[in-house]
């Protein structure tokens, strides 16, 4: 026959050990529960885990460009001049509001060489024209914009990566431009030259400064282009734009006015580099 005290001793020492358990246990979920709000790697699970979530093409981005100024330095060249060769030297600056949308300026400058930079196509055409009949007044109109400005709003939506070799990884994005600017050109009218024709070595190209000689447009622009991040300071871009500008059709006789419009297009396609600054903000776990 037991005893009351010992009864109770011994339930005691039956709920002893029961209750250490169960304080274990909830020290146990709490310290989990602190631990997954602590750690990025286990949030990360339970972003991917969530399928309501949209997720991003591209994650960890090696480059950003919130809040920082761009200065990309570039030369180029315009493919759709027939006439004449021009070469073009120009800056791009930017001011990057976030990795999609940012301010930009664009100026370019492209030397005018006279006749130096004439492409074979003007003496060509003077040629057939001049021997296709005698006393033949015919004349080939050019022009050669010479600086160009243009202001707009740069778009990014577009971020990617490029595994080249082995753990080599390119970072690159595609934008485009919208913008409006205004170019400077220098008009002229080819015309065939006869004691050029004579010399030992022909030149039978004379180029005239038309009647309105220079002209300032206001001209839309459109382009596209890409930059390929190499540091987190520097991009290689590469970069294509158009320049609308509306001005006079042709006059190939100097004796026939022209007052019809028509729509031209100055397309300069440049490579450059691009330098960010200040330095880019320290990376998070989770953009």
């Amino acid at each position: 026959m037991f005893h009351t005290n010992e009864v109770f001793k011994a339930a005691r020492s039956r709920a002893l050990p029961a209750l250490v358990f169960a304080f274990a246990a909830l020290a146990g979920t709490a310290s989990e529960t602190a631990f997954a709000t602590e750690s990025p790697g286990l949030e990360a699970i339970d972003q991917f885990r969530d399928t309501k979530k949209a997720r991003k093409a591209v994650e960890n981005r090696f480059f950003l460009k919130q809040e920082r100024f761009e200065i990309a330095p570039s030369v180029g060249y315009v493919p759709n001049n027939p006439f004449a060769i021009r070469y073009v030297g120009g800056v791009i600056l930017n001011y990057h509001f976030n990795e999609v949308i940012s301010a930009e300026a664009q100026i370019t400058y492209s030397p005018d060489l006279g006749e130096n930079d004439l492409k074979g196509l003007t003496s060509v055409l003077l040629d057939r024209a001049y021997n296709a009949t005698s006393g033949n007044t015919f004349q080939q109109p050019l022009d050669k914009v010479a600086l160009s400005a243009a202001f707009g709003v740069g778009w990014s939506p577009f971020y990617g990566k490029i595994n080249l070799v082995g753990e080599t990884v390119l970072n690159f994005d595609l934008y485009g431009f919208v913008g409006v600017g205004m170019l400077a050109k220098n008009n002229y009218v080819a015309k065939y030259d006869e004691a050029g024709a004579d010399l030992p070595e022909p030149d039978i190209v004379n180029l005239e400064p038309a009647a309105a000689a220079n002209e300032v447009l206001v001209a839309p622009v459109i382009g596209l282009g890409q930059n390929y991040f190499l540091t987190q300071m520097i991009a290689f871009k590469i970069d294509a734009r158009a320049s609308f500008y509306v001005d006079n059709k042709p006059q190939y006789d100097p004796d026939v006015p022209v007052t019809e419009k028509r729509l031209y297009n100055n397309f300069i396609a440049s490579a450059g580099l691009g330098f960010f600054f200040p330095r880019m903000k320290p990376r998070l776990y989770n953009f």
